[in-house]
């Protein structure tokens, strides 16, 4: 983004917020989303609800802290459409079983074809659990009241 930019407003960054608050699949899960421009932050609880049979919080769990941030960082730079993930690189690093995780993605790379985003999640101690790199592109989704988009 050119340094004369200035972004995309506040209305569009909340209503992407109130959207992913309210998405059916963050029920049970129950995280939090701040967003800013290119960045996004991902918050949730880890308990026995997320393990694997040995304890720890399952992989799926640590993807979806790191592709929620770095997705909601590429899509606080898109107005019209969603822009979806096509790829994402997760490296585990180590286990976690209670607390919070937080993940923050930040935009890497904004072109017309491919945007790439970053994220890496920590657990309480502030002790790295994971990264990930992603790869997101337009879709043909527009952002409106029909996925729960909808801008004060």
């Amino acid at each position: 983004m050119a340094d004369d930019d200035p972004g995309p407003d506040e209305a569009h960054l909340r209503a992407l917020e109130e959207m992913y608050h309210e998405a059916p699949c963050n029920d049970r899960l129950d995280p939090t989303l701040s967003i800013g421009t290119a960045e996004a932050t991902v918050e949730f609880e880890v308990d026995e609800s997320t393990h694997h049979a040995a304890g720890g919080m399952h992989g799926s769990y640590y993807f979806r802290a790191l592709d929620d941030a770095a997705f909601f960082a590429v899509n606080s730079l898109v107005e019209d459409v969603f822009c979806l993930t096509t790829g994402f690189d997760v490296h585990l690093e180590r286990p976690m079983s209670e607390g919070t995780v937080r993940a923050e993605g930040v935009v890497v790379n904004a072109n017309p074809n491919q945007l790439l985003a970053s994220a890496i999640a920590e657990d309480d101690d502030g002790d790295e659990i994971a990264r990930g790199t992603g790869r997101f592109a337009r879709s043909r989704v527009e952002l409106d009241e029909s996925v729960g988009y909808e801008r004060d």
